[in-house]
């Protein structure tokens, strides 16, 4: 479970750019929940506070009932991390940069090899995983980099944009891997600006405006909130609104 209460961060001097501004929201087990918003609408803030990188600045948030600031190391250990900085180390093989934050995860020996092989074959890149990441296309490098976040088998998951640079194929398996991921219990939080992605995969999605929730439900509750025909148009139509109507 992810829970966050009225969540603050600012950046800037004297705090002038207040990037995420009293954000609630709730993230259960077995869900997927989306976030959608525009550029500068808090989302990475907001994903970077729950991966304990930077301190909010009011409210607070918490991950299985951990404290995001004063648990920090145990909730890392319950934690996936997809985040915006998706660098491999370059001179490691796929296999080996996988297989390094299993170690930091405290897997080894047997272990640890059965599960990196596990990913490796799920999501695809047993082409190349015994090549050095120094190569790699942007896709390549993003399907290690989600293996790299799973390997420990975390309870929950954050993703911020975890399609960027993959192909329909690529696409496919990602989804299928999410599914499984929900099937077993797990949180996951994904942040995309992909439409039918968000459709697709996300039980519940919150819209981000300006720092601030403006719109919580469901797929085909915000489409009938907002009147529109699409998801697409419902986004366009409760962003502009700016009502916030959360549910």
């Amino acid at each position: 479970m992810i829970a966050v209460d009225s969540i603050v961060k600012s950046f800037g001097r004297d705090g002038a750019v207040r990037a995420v501004d009293g954000v609630s929201l709730r993230a259960p087990p077995g869900e997927i929940t989306g976030l959608l918003g525009p550029n500068g609408a808090g989302k990475t803030t907001l994903l970077r506070m729950l991966a304990t990188l930077i301190v909010p600045d009011a409210g607070s948030a918490s991950i299985g009932g951990l404290d995001v600031v004063t648990d920090r190391a145990a909730v890392r250990r319950r934690l996936g991390v997809l985040s915006d900085a998706r660098g491999l180390y370059p001179r490691l093989t796929g296999r080996e940069n996988i297989a390094y934050y299993a170690s930091l995860h405290g897997l080894a020996g047997r272990d640890r090899d059965e599960r990196v092989d596990a990913l490796v074959r799920r999501l695809g890149v047993a082409e190349v995983a015994d090549r050095r990441a120094q190569g790699y296309s942007q896709g390549e490098r993003m399907k290690v980099a989600i293996a790299r976040a799973l390997v420990h088998d975390p309870e929950v998951i954050l993703l911020d944009e975890p399609t960027n640079g993959l192909d329909i194929m690529s696409v496919r398996a990602l989804r299928e891997e999410l599914r499984g991921l929900r099937a077993a219990g797990k949180t996951l939080l994904f942040s995309s600006h992909v439409m039918q992605e968000v459709a697709a995969l996300c039980d519940r999605i919150v819209i981000l405006g300006r720092g601030r929730v403006v719109a919580e439900g469901s797929a085909a509750e915000l489409i009938s909130r907002s009147g529109a025909a699409s998801l697409e148009d419902a986004f366009v139509a409760l962003l502009g609104s700016g009502e916030g109507l959360a549910a």
